[in-house]
C-alpha cells in the first residue's frame, strides 16, 4: 500500500521506462537532461513522484560500488526529497537489483511488487508490469533466478567492469519493443481485467509495454500505460480526482 502521501492541493506524477544508459552515452545523457527538466517543471505541483521501473537500463549495487553516471537525475531526486516531495521507485525487469543505496541516499521508498494508492475514495494499482498475467513463463522463471539471493551473491563476485559489460549486453538483447495493442492478447490489459473481477480499482497504472495508452476496463475503471522516454516521453498525473496521461514535449 502506498501510504502517507499527503496530496492536499498537490498531485502525484508517474513516469516509467527511462532506460538511462541505453542505447549509448550521448542519447542517454540527453534523455537524462530532459527528465531532470521535467522534474524541475513539476516540482512545485508534486506531493509525490513515482518512477515505475526501468529507470535504468541496468543497475547493480556492489557493497562499495554504484553504477557510474546518472548524477543529474540522482542529484535532482535528492533535491526534491530534501524539499519534502515523496520519491517512490518501482523495480523493473532492467533494474531488478535496486537495493538500499537509493533508499539511504534519497530517502526513497522502493517497491518490487505492484502497490495500491488510495486517496479520496479512489483506488489506483501501480506497478512496472513485468511478469504479470498469463504466459511468458520463461521470463518468470528467469526473474526468480535473477532475484534469488544466490544469483545476487554470485554476481557480486564479478569485477564491475566485467559484470556491467555482461549485464548491459543482456539488457540490449532483452529490451521489449512496441507491439500494437490488442485486447485479446495484451497481457497487462487482461491481467487488469482479471484483477478487476476480484477487487475494484479505479485506475491501473503500469509501464513495461513502451506504449502510452489509456483504455477503459469498465465504465468506472481505466488501464493506463505510461509508455517510455526513449522515443516518446509520456507521464501521468493524479490530481485527487482523476488520472490523466500526457505527452512531454
Amino acid at each position: 500500500m502506498l501510504e502517507n502521501i499527503n496530496l492536499a492541493s498537490k498531485k502525484v506524477f508517474f513516469a516509467s521506462d527511462i532506460h538511462l544508459g541505453a542505447p549509448d552515452e550521448a542519447s542517454s545523457r540527453a534523455r537524462e537532461i530532459k527528465l531532470v527538466k521535467w522534474l524541475s517543471e513539476i516540482q512545485d505541483q508534486a506531493a509525490a513522484i513515482v518512477l515505475v521501473g526501468d529507470i535504468f537500463d541496468f543497475w547493480y549495487e556492489y557493497k562499495k560500488v554504484v553504477p557510474r553516471g546518472f548524477v543529474r537525475l540522482l542529484g535532482k531526486l535528492a533535491e526534491l526529497s530534501d524539499a519534502g516531495i515523496q520519491i517512490i521507485l518501482f523495480t523493473g525487469n532492467h533494474d531488478l537489483w535496486l537495493f538500499k543505496y537509493l533508499q539511504e541516499e534519497l530517502n526513497a521508498t522502493v517497491y518490487t511488487e505492484p502497490q495500491v494508492l488510495e486517496h479520496n475514495g479512489i483506488r489506483i494499482l501501480v506497478g512496472h508490469g513485468d511478469g504479470l498475467g498469463k504466459g511468458d513463463y520463461s521470463y518468470k522463471f528467469l526473474k526468480k533466478v535473477f532475484t534469488s539471493p544466490i544469483s545476487i551473491w554470485a554476481f557480486a563476485r564479478l569485477h564491475p567492469n566485467f559484470g556491467f559489460g555482461l549485464a548491459q549486453s543482456w539488457s540490449n538483447k532483452s529490451r521489449e519493443g512496441i507491439k500494437p495493442f490488442d485486447e485479446k492478447t495484451d497481457y497487462l490489459y487482461n491481467h487488469c481485467l482479471a484483477v478487476q473481477k476480484d477487487a475494484h480499482h479505479d485506475y491501473y497504472i503500469f509501464g513495461h509495454r513502451h506504449m502510452p495508452l489509456t483504455k477503459d476496463l469498465s465504465p468506472h475503471s481505466t488501464y493506463v500505460n505510461l509508455g517510455e522516454w526513449v522515443n516518446n516521453p509520456h507521464y501521468a498525473v493524479f490530481d485527487s480526482n482523476k488520472v490523466e496521461l500526457h505527452r512531454y514535449t
